[in-house]
């Protein structure tokens, strides 16, 4: 099956080891596992000692207990019955689309979003069908324009909520409405919510498996919980055709997840408040550093991000993003992602979760590259 080559992906996998200052990171601050355990309240030095006696052997094949019910508890009502675990969320994205999509089949995708949403149903053979998120309307779904591209045959609507890389959010009202216009057409709605989790003013965000009986949400402990090196993800719906369809596939490209990552990952969701408050202060400090940036800076500017770890920020420089990120990165030692990365042309993707001091030393160098190039 030939696909398009992963832009994102691909851009991060030739560039990251060669950054000084990585603004392209979207996890918030990773944790170590003994600052997890820390956080957790574990005596790090007995825990070690009795993981050493943990066999290698296969893990709950359908995730532990305590994995997928700490997954249910981050939505109103789901069980444990209603997760199925992955690797990572690039693998639930991955197992979700391959299980329900076929070449028959039309699918209406948003931009910019996560490649994976329109790349592998196009390999498949399935109509795409783009619906564009434009900062006019602040990076959120045109609901006429949806109904525009949705007929009897469209399989499938996905969104990236919050969004990457724009940092918008989708709020409950605009849910229930792609969700009754998917609900016309027996379609379902899958929606990337990897960043999902911390909101700007602590309440709960709502996901489309709260408001929708066809909703398929997508997540993974990378971003929010700041354990990507775990590769652990979910699918989480109560519509059981979905559920069925993707444990069948998922016995050809799964099988379990590793043992380890299923304890680690199992011990942060029994303390999520803890995690999220640590996170949600980076998350406030930095966004506060950004959008400082961005309103003294000549020649760039942003729809300020309310949600998520990215920021997709526009400059006025005469030139390719992808030729201003390469010599970024030669010339600065600093790494963004290209906006034609996502289809957006004239912006580049700042990943501003990670340290701090970091990020203020890269946004400075891109302060440099900007006068240094007018």
């Amino acid at each position: 099956m030939k696909i398009e080559t992963f832009k994102v992906e691909r851009w991060m996998n030739d560039y990251e080891d060669d950054a000084v200052y990585n603004l392209g990171e979207t996890c918030i601050d990773s944790l170590t596992i003994g600052e997890l355990l820390e956080l957790a309240g574990e005596n790090v030095d007995q825990y070690l000692i009795n993981l050493k006696d943990k066999r290698l052997t296969y893990s709950h094949i359908f995730g532990s207990p305590e994995f997928t019910s700490g997954v249910a508890g981050l939505y109103k009502d789901l069980k444990g019955e209603n997760i199925i675990p992955t690797h990572g969320a690039v693998g639930a994205n991955n197992m979700v689309i391959n299980s329900l999509i076929e070449s028959t089949d039309n699918m209406v995708s948003v931009m910019p979003t996560y490649q994976q949403h329109y790349s592998i149903p196009r390999a498949i053979g399935a109509e795409v069908r783009i619906l564009q998120l434009r900062p006019e309307n602040d990076f959120l779904p045109d609901l006429e324009e949806l109904k525009s591209l949705v007929d009897s045959n469209t399989k499938m609507i996905t969104i990236n909520n919050p969004n990457n890389p724009t940092g918008s959010w989708i709020s409950r009202e605009i849910m229930e409405e792609i969700s009754e216009i998917a609900r016309k057409v027996g379609a379902y709605v899958l929606s990337d919510e990897v960043y999902r989790g911390i909101s700007e003013d602590g309440s709960y965000m709502e996901s489309i498996v709260d408001i929708y009986e066809k909703g398929i949400s997508v997540g993974s402990m990378s971003k929010i919980f700041s354990l990507a090196g775990l590769r652990m993800g979910w699918i989480a719906t109560k519509d059981k055709d979905a559920l069925h369809a993707c444990l069948e596939h998922r016995d050809y490209d799964t099988i379990s997840c590793g043992a380890i990552d299923d304890t680690l990952a199992s011990l942060a969701l029994a303390n999520k408040d803890k995690i999220f408050e640590r996170n949600a202060k980076i998350l406030k400090k930095n966004r506060e550093i950004l959008d400082k940036w961005v309103n003294e800076t000549e020649g760039v500017h942003y729809l300020k991000p309310v949600a998520g770890t990215t920021a997709l920020v526009y400059y006025d420089l005469d030139m390719p993003s992808y030729e201003l990120c390469i010599r970024l990165i030669k010339e600065k030692g600093l790494l963004f992602t290209p906006g034609a990365a996502f289809e957006m042309e004239g912006a580049v993707r700042i990943g501003y979760a990670f340290d701090s001091k970091l990020l203020k030393e890269g946004l400075d160098k891109f302060t440099e590259f900007l006068e240094e190039n007018r």
